[in-house]
């Protein structure tokens, strides 16, 4: 049985990031929010169908591919930050943090898209509103997650924090798969909430320094599937690694 979200009015957003920690946008209500086009957002996916395969699985797997690109949002202007790798600390990524991490970078067409700046424009809106008005430094990931191997896992770190100030969560699409649940946990307490994001475009944002997260393995249902994401992470101060 799928346990759907539970969607967040625009009203709603601000508070209810402050009262628990998260929130869930619907397709609709984020391109609302971005004052862009559903149809512009929904354009950029096949571009989830040329992503390089991920060569830092620690655990053996090959279940994952990616491209990562970096920007800083300040205000209304959006600029793509020269390319870098990808770092974390062990603090925050037991699995595969303390190693720098080069993946190809995001194709120009996704990045040059009107949808795309008004996306992070938004997003920096909504980070500014919360912490307060700043630069904001963003790692964009595509990830897509499959099922060739039997088995494939978003999160292969476990539940996690990723030492940023917001995590966004885009469900861009899933094809022929069971599981993938989202789960979402208190930082410093026992509460917490688990459903599954299957709406293309649907968008969960997570306060970083309250809650952790993590998405369960899936499993094909018949030959093999897939689970297309796209995660957004806003940082004030620089990128992690310096």
């Amino acid at each position: 049985m799928i346990l759907p979200p539970a969607y967040t009015y625009p009203e709603q957003l601000p508070p209810l990031l402050r009262q628990q920690g998260y929130a869930v946008l619907s397709a609709p209500t984020l391109a609302e929010l971005a004052g862009c086009r559903l149809d512009d957002l929904q354009a950029l996916q096949p571009s989830w169908d040329d992503l390089p395969a991920d060569q830092y699985l620690k655990d053996g797997g090959h279940y994952r591919r990616r491209r990562h690109s970096c920007f800083v949002v300040t205000g209304d202007q959006v600029v793509q930050a020269p390319h870098r790798a990808h770092w974390q600390p062990v603090e925050y990524n037991a699995l595969h943090g303390g190693m720098q991490r080069w993946f190809e970078p995001m194709q120009p067409a996704v990045v040059q898209s009107r949808a795309w700046g008004d996306v992070l424009r938004e997003l920096g809106r909504i980070s500014s509103g919360l912490k307060g008005e700043q630069p904001w430094y963003v790692e964009a990931h595509q990830f897509r997650i499959d099922t060739e191997g039997g088995i494939g896992r978003p999160t292969p770190e476990g539940a996690h924090r990723d030492g940023v100030d917001l995590v966004e969560v885009f469900l861009v699409g899933r094809e022929g798969i069971k599981g993938g649940e989202t789960r979402v946990f208190e930082a410093a307490g026992p509460a917490g909430q688990r459903f599954t994001l299957t709406q293309p475009w649907s968008l969960l944002l997570l306060d970083d320094e309250r809650v952790i997260h993590e998405s369960t393995p899936i499993q094909p249902v018949a030959g093999q599937g897939h689970r297309d994401t796209l995660v957004l992470t806003y940082r004030a101060g620089g990128f992690q690694g310096g």
